[in-house]
């Protein structure tokens, strides 16, 4: 096959969604449909043994949530998919800005009973700056509900999206009779008797058919005929220019958990959904379609394994072929690396691959050398931007619980620093470290996984911090800038890539030191021009 053919073959998107939405419960239900999994496990359900595929980290377990965001592949309809999962809740939300970044597309997921929520409303923004390409999904339509058009209008009012229903469902709740799906004409009739495998829809082209009664009841069916009728009216027809340009977002119902309407949304997303798109660089726009390797990390996992402590850096391919072996250019570090065993992830398990394209996500062995953000290129200088570290939220000193375990907290907090769980702060005065997180469960799962990935302890201590400020000063000679540095030395610290930072205690503060000192700038974020 072709290197362009590989990149039509390819679909690239991400999950976002509210906490409990019904996110994972849906990448595992679109895994059954690629036959990469047999029987998809509940996230919370005890009864079934088997947890969730995507949720391999044991805290995740415990609690029924997501906290990084996992990647799963599977092939369907001779299609290749890369779907990310990401954790909707929000104290893990800088994990899922940055894996935005290497989506081609986004499948939105709205709870029918909660409509649409603050997390989603913030995630939706980020895709429409981005004019990333969004489907919709509607999930729960088997529990009571909102009306369908009341969830439409909701879309398009707090989202601020134009929507286009791809199927309607008849009935909600208790009344839930199936979804008639208006892209391919067909009507799928639910039962909740097929939740773990795979049901067939009936084909359904006129509405008007009396057939139509007998099937679902004669209310049921006249109040279809009228609801479609009125989409025809209200809404717009869907165009696939209008899609891909980010300006028109079709909407899909249907009931994860029962695995109904999630075949019609997959199969309507591998036609419509865009392949691998060009990405901007610093530099330069890089075409998908160019035959030299450019790719970046927007993701590092330590400990994927807890039996080999191995660290793995995600890598989104943009352009050419990623050979096994090859000698690829670490842009930051300036030196040739080469890969012996690069991983891909398949369903559940991970393989080592000889070739990967555009679109695709490579797992790479890493013994430190890569940061989130880096860039892989067959020798030419690229940068691609738009993984910045923003200002943390809350910040604890670390204090190490155990005195002969030192080497192994700083080890762990060095390692999940570079995953970007959190940031790390190294008070300039007395090298005490401070870790800054954007939501105070980090903290939980942070002291977690040192303890069981690092046989670490740490204990936590408050200090009063409002935002981590990075300190860009207009001329480090002069005379502002070392008064600065005098005055505030309590207060400054260095973050992991050794760029200066001041912790100021308060909104207060910080306008003050503003302007009383007019040539040294105050950043929110690490990256600033």
């Amino acid at each position: 096959m072709s290197f362009l053919q590989e990149i039509q073959k390819r679909r690239t998107f991400g999950i976002i969604s509210h906490p409990d939405a019904g996110k994972t419960t849906l990448t595992e239900k679109l895994l059954l449909f690629g036959g990469a999994i047999q029987e998809a496990g509940a996230v919370k359900n005890n009864k079934i043994k088997k947890g969730a595929t995507s949720d391999f980290m044991e805290i995740e377990r415990q609690r029924g949530i997501s906290v990084a965001t996992s990647v799963l592949a599977f092939i369907y309809k001779d299609k290749k998919i890369n779907i990310l999962d990401t954790p909707g809740h929000k104290d893990f939300a800088e994990d899922t800005f940055r894996t935005l970044t290497a989506v081609d597309s986004v499948i939105v997921v709205i709870d029918v009973a909660k409509g649409v929520e603050p997390q989603t409303e913030k995630l939706v923004e980020v895709c429409r700056m981005r004019k990333i390409p969004m489907l919709v999904f509607i999930n729960k339509l088997d529990r009571e509900g909102k009306d369908a058009f009341d969830l439409l209008d909701e879309v398009e009012q707090k989202l601020g999206l134009t929507v286009t229903p791809m199927s309607f469902p008849i009935g909600m709740g208790y009344d839930f009779k199936g979804i008639y799906n208006i892209w391919e004409k067909k009507l799928n009739l639910f039962s909740a008797e097929n939740k773990q495998t795979i049901s067939e829809g009936i084909e359904f082209n006129d509405l008007s058919n009396p057939e139509l009664d007998k099937i679902v009841g004669e209310t049921a069916a006249n109040t279809l005929r009228e609801e479609i009728e009125l989409i025809e009216e209200v809404y717009p027809d869907f165009n696939q220019e209008e899609y891909l340009a980010g300006d028109l977002q079709p909407v899909f119902f249907g009931s994860a958990l029962n695995n109904f309407g999630v075949k019609e949304l997959l199969d309507a997303f591998i036609e419509i959904a865009p392949t691998p798109q060009p990405k901007k660089a610093e530099e330069r726009l890089v075409d998908s379609k160019e035959e030299k390797l450019t790719g970046f990390v927007f993701k590092i996992h330590a400990n994927m394994d807890p039996k080999h402590r191995d660290r793995l850096a995600f890598v989104k391919i943009v352009s050419g072929t990623f050979k096994r072996n090859a000698p690829y250019l670490h842009v930051r570090n300036g030196k040739k690396v080469k890969f012996s065993s690069p991983n891909a992830f398949f369903a559940e398990k991970k393989e080592i691959v000889d070739e990967s394209f555009p679109g695709d996500i490579v797992g790479l062995h890493d013994t430190g050398n890569f940061k989130i953000g880096d860039t892989l290129t067959e020798g030419e200088q690229l940068n691609f931007k738009g993984i910045p570290s923003f200002s943390p939220e809350h910040f604890r000193y670390v204090n190490n619980a155990d005195p002969m375990k030192a080497k192994q907290l700083y080890k762990g907090l060095d390692q999940l620093m570079d995953e970007g769980v959190a940031q790390l702060f190294t008070m300039d005065m007395n090298g005490r470290k401070i870790v800054g997180t954007v939501g105070a469960l980090q903290y939980e799962v942070i002291q977690y996984r040192l303890e069981h990935e690092y046989g670490a302890k740490c204990t936590y201590e408050n200090i009063s911090v409002h935002k981590a400020c990075w300190v860009q000063p207009e001329d480090p000679k002069n005379e502002e800038f070392k008064e600065f540095k005098r005055v505030k030395q309590r207060y400054l610290a260095k973050d992991k890539e050794g760029k200066l930072v001041f912790l100021a205690d308060s909104a207060f503060t910080i306008q003050m030191t503003q302007s009383k000192y007019p040539t040294v700038k105050l950043h929110f974020t690490s990256e600033f021009e």
